[in-house]
Parts: C-alpha cells; structure tokens; sequence
C-alpha cells in the first residue's frame, strides 16, 4: 500500500459469489448436524459446536486489522508491535480466556538486540579489486553487539556445502584449517544424483530432494563460527534456496535481531551473508576456476575446500538498540485436576518485516498471508476452545520475532513458562490457505510424529486426504516456530494447505503457490487480494481444532516416529522429568 495514497478502508471485503455459496453450505450441513443431534435428544458435540464459530469473516476480520496500514507491518521493537500486542490482548480478553503468563499477564518479555548494518566490502581479486554493491551484489551484516566489526586481509576459500555430517560421512572441509578466513557455500544441502536415475537426487545421502536441517543458511553459520571462520557467505540460487533474491534483500538489508547474551555474541562467526550467483562466479572465475565443475565436485563426499586465490574486507559499522518485544499467550485452564497440567499449545507469530522508508510508494510489509493469516487462526481456535472444556490445559502463543530467526519461539524454548516435558505437543500455524478449499492437506515434515495418525484419520472422515510435504526441498520444518519445540523434543505438527484444490485444473495449486512466493512473499505486496476465499482456511483451522481437541482430552501423548533426529531428545527429557509417554 503506498503511504501517498488514501488509507485503506477497514470494512470487510466482499466475498465472491462462489466463495459465499460455499461458506453457506458449510454453515448448512453443520447446523443439519447439529439439529440432528439434537432432535435425537444427543448432546451436540461440543467441537462441532464450537467449530461453527470459525467464520470466513471472523477470519477476514483479524486478517484485515493485523495486515492493516496502521500496524506498519508488525515490526518487533516499532509502533507496530504495540499496536499487534495490544490487538491480541485484547482479544483474549474478550474471549475470556486467562492469562498465559504464570504472573497474571498475557505477555513474556522477550529481550532482543536490533542491529542495522552499514557495511563496505571489498575482495582483492587477482586482476584487481572488487566492491560488490549492497545490497543488489551482496547482503552482509554482523550479529556481534559491536558498533563496528572489522574483517580484514581474509582468504577466501569456496567449502562446498560447508557440511559436516558424519552419519553422511560427508565432511566438506576434510580438517582444512578455515580460521580467520571467509569461507564461501553453496545453500542446501549437496545436491547428490542418484547413480541409479540422474534426473533424481540419491534419498541415501541428505533425504534425498527433501532438505535437511545441513541444508538452512542457520546452520552454514553454526558450522562456520565451529569451525572458527572470520566471515561465512552463502550463494543465493532460487531453487534450492526457495525464494528470490529480493527476499534475501528484504529480510537482512535493513534492521535485523537476536536475542541478548551475555557475550554480547563475540562468539559468533563476526560476518555473516548471501552472495548472488553471479557474485559467485565472479570470485570463482578471478581464480581460473570452471564454475559447473566446481559445482560438480562439491556434490562428492571427496569434495576438499578451494582457495579461490583471492582476499576479503569487511567494515560493518552497526546501529544498535535494546528491543523490549514480547511473546502474547493466552491460556484455556484443563478440567482435570492432574491432567491440566499437562500442555497442548498452539503458536502462529504476529511480526513481519516492518517498514522500509527507502521506498518509492508503497513502504509497509504488511504480511497478510505470512502470517496475519496464521495468527487470525490463533485468534479463531482461541474462540473455538472458549467454548470447549479440554481435560488439558491448552496454551495459545503468538511469538515475535520469526521472521529474523525463529527468536520469540527460541526464547520461549528456553524459558518455557510450562514445562517441556509436560508439554504434549506443538501445533503451529504459518500463512494459512487463503485461495480456497482443497482435496488434500499437507504436513511440513511428513513422517515426523504420530499425530499424523489422528490427522489422517480426521481427514478421512470428511473425504479429503493426507499427502506429503509438497515442497520438501524447501525446508519449510526448519523456518518456522515448531523447529524450536522440536529441537527441545517437544512432538510438533506443521499443517500446510493442499495443492488439489476443488473447481480448479489440475496444477493451480502449485501455481497459486509459486506465483505467491515470486510475488508477494517477503514483498510489499503481501496484502489481501479481492480474490482471496478463506473457506479452505476455516475448513484447516477446523482439522487443527479437531486434532488440539483430541489432545487435549487425555489419552497417549504424541510420539516421535522411529528415526526421526527428535525422538532421542524426546526420550531423554522424559526421563530427566520422569514423566512417561502414555498418561491416565
């Protein structure tokens, strides 16, 4: 939305006639249901019940505040957070649901660091010197709390993946001593051919086509501060990232986050960043290297790191502040005098990325599918299960600062305001299915836990299916806020919207998705479109009703799957509690 132009009117946007008819028809067959029941003289079930309170324009409703003009893209540390924080408060107030903070309040401080980077850099090629430009060449920062970070006369050494993984037996830097040097990688993980069909991917070697945690731009820089680098550079290539450059350059080019330490993050490799391909190249070609080939030995377990020949400065020069953000959680107490205090809980997070003055027209990320949609939900489930009487407690937690790493869920992690190990299970909502019903849904991670289980079997009861991740190459189970109870071992569930949507020719799903991360995704233009029909929305959220309902209720907890690398943490956790894994 341009600043210049007249604020966007607040009214509910109209529904097509299409998406209406079928939002009538949901709302018909459920009250034939309930009637149903209740000329039997049945109790209606109370999910069913609480179910016909998620509305396409309640929905809409919590869409259109949150995506607004007014909440300037839901920056952490800006007016916008106040107003989403207070937004969200509000609406758990009303809902009257408690406050999820054991100390009366809806809110859990979450301490965090801005840091917005001013860097000059340089590479002292063989045929001269090179300065990319910032951020159309490269996109670098520093997460040290530093005002200025310097890196200087530093070889640059091209390491493959950068992928240590010894059940793999893959190590990309074979004991090469990388410290104080810049290492450059590839982004995903090595992209191995099956011997067997060269159009397919060996699943023997990183899950085959579907990424691995090796494969996140997080962990190349964990692997690089181990490994004691000086600067770590990742090259952006579309496909195996997932995403254009622009959202590289929309996410890290302005102000970034992280949580405060006590090392004030000297720990951490001092240069972190992305490269365009073609930046790349140029270093690779300045050495007399062959780019394909290169690329072609680095998907060999034999791959040895490459000194490109060529020297790296860095001066980043940092603008920080101290960010007070919060994590807003409302709670729904459990019936059951021993099981309420057992955890089911819910989270979507309310930050995007803000405001960018340095736009022409339109500066304002509003974020209306990622993830005002997501937290729309959480506000319709929070309704839904005001009306309910779960045997356990079930927690709503909305978390700031995703975008810039996952932060408020990381923190909350940390310091869980309910214990993990009496935390059942994480259910997790981002950017919901706002282009209509579907056939099918899709889990992030498919094959993870036993919650899959009672998914397809909920899903079976209304006709529609369980398909695997869509998209598996992306790593979407490492970009969103479950990832941080997963890695604590808490069993977590990613639900994402089908492809095979109802009415449409076969591949609109996948080419609805893929226009929205071309065009929108991480852009100014993630705004409700007059074309949107939250009727496939309503009917996910009532699929998650379903499952957080059942949790709630008792029975046996939700398990890792065997080979899943959270099961061992899982087990471990349970039994430093002593809490066990089926309960009374």
């Amino acid at each position: 939305m341009q600043t210049s132009s007249p604020a966007r009117p607040t009214a509910l946007l109209p529904h097509t006639f299409g998406s209406l008819i079928i939002s009538l028809g949901f709302l018909a067959a459920n009250l034939t249901q309930l009637g149903a029941a209740v000329a039997a003289d049945s109790p209606t079930p109370p999910v069913t019940a609480a179910a016909l309170g998620v509305t396409t324009n309640s929905l809409r409703g919590h869409i259109e505040a949150l995506a607004s003009d007014a909440f300037e893209g839901r920056l952490p540390g800006s007016p916008g957070e106040e107003r989403t924080v207070d937004y969200l408060v509000r609406q758990f107030q009303a809902l009257g649901l408690e406050p999820g903070n054991p100390d009366g309040t809806y809110l859990q401080a979450v301490p965090l660091v801005g840091f917005t980077a001013a860097p000059r850099i340089g590479f002292a090629l063989p045929e001269g010197r090179w300065e990319p430009g910032f951020p159309k060449d490269c996109v670098v920062w520093s997460r040290h709390y530093e005002p200025e970070v310097r890196v200087t006369n530093s070889e640059v050494v091209f390491v493959g993946y950068g992928v240590v993984a010894p059940e793999y037996g893959w190590d990309d830097y074979k004991e090469v001593d990388v410290r104080g040097k810049t290492i450059l990688m590839l982004v995903n993980d090595p992209q191995v051919p099956d011997p067997r069909d060269s159009q397919k991917l060996d699943d023997r070697f990183f899950k085959g086509r579907a990424m691995t945690y090796y494969g996140r731009w997080t962990y190349k820089y964990e692997i690089a501060t181990a490994k004691g680098a000086a600067a770590a550079l990742v090259i952006h290539e579309t496909g195996p990232a997932g995403y254009p450059w622009a959202v590289v350059v929309g996410s890290n080019s302005r102000e970034n986050f992280d949580l405060q330490t006590a090392d004030r993050n000297r720990g951490r490799v001092p240069v972190e960043g992305w490269v365009t391909l073609e930046s790349a190249q140029k270093l690779v070609r300045a050495a007399g290297r062959d780019w394909a080939a290169l690329k072609q030995a680095a998907v060999r377990p034999d791959f040895r790191p490459v000194s490109l020949g060529s020297r790296a400065d860095f001066t980043i020069t940092n603008t920080l502040r101290e960010v007070a953000s919060r994590n807003v959680i409302a709670r729904r107490e459990g019936s059951d005098p021993k099981l309420k205090n057992e955890y089911v809980i819910y989270t979507a997070h309310w930050d995007h990325l803000g405001r960018n003055p340095k736009l022409e027209g339109d500066q304002i990320f509003n974020g209306a599918v990622d993830n005002a949609s997501g937290t729309a939900g959480l506000l319709e489930l929070a309704r839904a299960f005001s009306h309910l009487q779960p045997k356990r407690t079930v927690l709503f937690l909305s978390v700031t600062a995703e975008e810039k790493g996952l932060l408020g869920a990381k923190y909350y992690a940390a310091h869980p305001l309910y214990p993990l190990a009496q935390t059942v299970a994480n259910l997790n909502m981002d950017s919901l299915n706002v282009w209509g019903r579907t056939r099918d849904v899709s889990i992030v991670g498919h094959g993870q836990t036993t919650m899959e289980e009672t998914v397809t079997a909920l899903l079976g009861a209304r006709g529609r299916v369980l398909i695997p991740e869509d998209e598996p190459e992306k790593g979407l189970f490492y970009r969103s806020d479950h990832f941080e109870f997963a890695k604590q071992g808490v069993p977590a569930l990613y639900l994402k919207g089908g492809i095979d949507y109802l009415g449409r020719p076969a591949g609109y799903g996948r080419q609805i998705h893929e226009q929205y991360t071309q065009n929108d995704y991480h852009k100014v233009t993630d705004e409700i479109k007059p074309d949107w029909d939250l009727t496939g929305a309503v009917e996910d959220l009532e699929l998650l009703l379903q499952v957080g309902n059942q949790l709630s209720q008792g029975g046996e907890w939700p398990r890792w799957q065997a080979g899943s690398e959270f099961r061992a943490r899982r087990e471990e956790m349970l039994r430093g509690a002593g809490a066990r894994l089926t309960q009374p």
